[in-house]
């Protein structure tokens, strides 16, 4: 059933008012119009135009092929079909580390070319001169601590993060230092649930699981897996809530098979 027009708009302040009150948070990606206007309709509060869109829409083993231009199209392609929910683009990979001046200009992009509401980033303490700069142009950044899939290559495994203390640490230390500068929320990856429900007891600012534990303050998932059109990705973390492969692949079989039959078209379905 639709809720459009029956709850108002998502925005950051909304989601820090969903902490306040204990509302969890719902987060889903979406990558094209379709797709995004049935979460909108749904009434999903937030969809993340991600660059996960590297690896199920065009086929890439990481998020790191993941240009500017591929991520300004997709997140253009979600906006235009969103009235409720909050949308947030992801900045790919080499698009603000170590550089505040491009990651600024490349936030600007974003938000003027896609209309979007906010952008993501990921890491804390090594990227936070981007982080400021971009928040000091009226940009709302969500962070993302954990496991950052852009630096899969220097981590070599997407094994569990912040096992140790000292990771651990370091991922509170770098929450507290995106929430001070001015980050609306955080997206906390694969790490341990203790540690999630730490993190998000502690900060003012919603925390967004994604393997993170029941304990935080909302849960994402790429639209593709938990639909189950994916089938070879299957963390713990994931629950799939449908088996569309199983669905498309028997529907394509059925419409090959109509089609060499000759039933399909049949008289009604005729001009």
């Amino acid at each position: 059933m639709s809720t459009q027009g029956k709850i108002r708009a998502v925005t950051t302040y909304r989601l820090t008012e969903m902490k306040e009150k204990g509302e969890k948070i719902s987060m889903l990606t979406a990558y094209d119009y379709s797709m995004a206007r049935i979460l909108d309709e749904a009434g999903i509060d937030v969809i993340l135009c991600g660059d996960s869109a590297a690896n199920v829409m065009a086929g890439y083993e990481t998020t790191i092929p993941m240009t500017l231009e591929q991520m300004i199209y997709h997140g253009r392609s979600v906006k235009r079909a969103v009235k409720r929910a909050l949308v947030v683009v992801d900045l790919p990979f080499g698009t603000y580390q170590g550089n505040s001046r491009r990651a600024l200009a490349s936030a600007i992009r974003i938000m003027k070319e896609t209309e979007a509401d906010a952008i993501k980033l990921e890491g804390g303490a090594e990227v936070i001169d981007s982080v400021n700069r971009i928040l000091s142009a009226g940009i709302p950044v969500m962070g993302h601590l954990g496991l950052t899939p852009q630096s899969i290559n220097k981590f070599g495994t997407y094994t569990v993060r912040a096992r140790e203390q000292d990771e651990a640490d370091k991922l509170f230390n770098d929450a507290i230092l995106l929430q001070d500068a001015g980050c609306f929320a955080i997206v906390l990856e694969k790490i341990p649930a203790a540690l999630g429900t730490m993190v998000a007891r502690e900060l003012k600012i919603p925390m967004i699981g994604i393997g993170g534990g029941n304990g935080v303050d909302g849960q994402v998932l790429v639209i593709h897996d938990m639909l189950g059109i994916t089938n070879e990705f299957s963390p713990r973390f994931l629950r799939r809530y449908a088996d569309l492969y199983s669905v498309m692949s028997g529907a394509v079989q059925q419409y090959i098979s109509d089609v060499k039959s000759g039933d399909f078209p049949n008289e009604k379905e005729q001009y």
